[in-house]
């Protein structure tokens, strides 16, 4: 079959409003020009339109006019890679899914290891950030309750020590070699984590895990001013956060 032909057939198993690319049009490397003529040809007659660089969709009609590309699927393009997980939403809109925060931001983050950009995309608005592990399907919410540690005090419309106050109970709820695997990642993050991560561990599962290598990873002579409540955070003392 012809790339052409090859091309139509793909699309008309695409539903409306979903963003599509080359990938998902089972293109070869070696086609890609020929296939960028036929895609060229289809906007043309009005069957496809193009969101961005490589990424087109199929305008639905209805009584109201053509609707926009569904932008939820635009986004998985940058939280997915051939079916991996390789990102996930962080930032206000993590913090708000953890009902820690009920301000929302029209700009959302996206952590990755695949690098750093900016997104415009229609009313899509995002930033690519670090993510500071690889990123998978196992790890992606651990990560995310890690970036909120990091960012305990930017959490808009809270505190520290309130955004702890809802934080402490989900992570309660969580299984044992997950509060390890947190462990693990918490070594790659900045110290302020490492040190707030290991006051939460001894302050709610008392002498239950070995906190070495997250005191040994810590300057001993270093403070975490956080505002947090011995009250909220008993074992603040423990890990030098004032």
């Amino acid at each position: 079959m012809k790339v052409a032909a090859q091309i139509r057939e793909k699309i008309k198993e695409i539903p409306e409003s979903e963003p599509f690319g080359y990938a998902q049009l089972g293109i070869s490397p070696g086609n890609f020009f020929t296939a960028a003529k036929a895609l060229e040809r289809l906007q043309k007659k009005g069957v496809i339109k193009k969101v961005s660089k490589g990424i087109f969709f199929k305008p639905q009609k209805t009584i109201f006019g053509e609707l926009e590309p569904n932008y939820d699927l635009l986004l998985k393009n940058y939280l997915f890679k051939d079916g991996e997980r390789v990102g996930y939403v962080t930032g206000y809109t993590l913090y708000n899914e953890l009902n820690l925060t009920t301000q929302m931001s029209f700009n959302t983050q996206v952590a990755t290891k695949r690098g750093r950009k900016k997104i415009e995309i229609g009313w899509l608005k995002a930033n690519i950030v670090k993510a500071y592990v690889d990123v998978t399907e196992e790890n992606y919410r651990l990560l995310g309750v890690l970036d909120a540690l990091k960012d305990i005090k930017k959490i808009p419309g809270t505190t520290a020590d309130k955004a702890l106050q809802i934080l402490m109970p989900q992570m309660k709820e969580l299984a044992l070699e997950d509060i390890d695997s947190m462990m693990q990642y918490a070594l790659q993050y900045p110290p302020r984590v490492r040190a707030l991560l290991g006051a939460l561990i001894e302050s709610i599962f008392p002498d239950k895990f070995d906190l070495k290598a997250l005191k040994q990873s810590l300057n001993p002579y270093s403070t975490y001013k956080l505002n947090i409540k011995t009250s909220t955070l008993p074992a603040t003392s423990k890990w030098n956060i004032i």
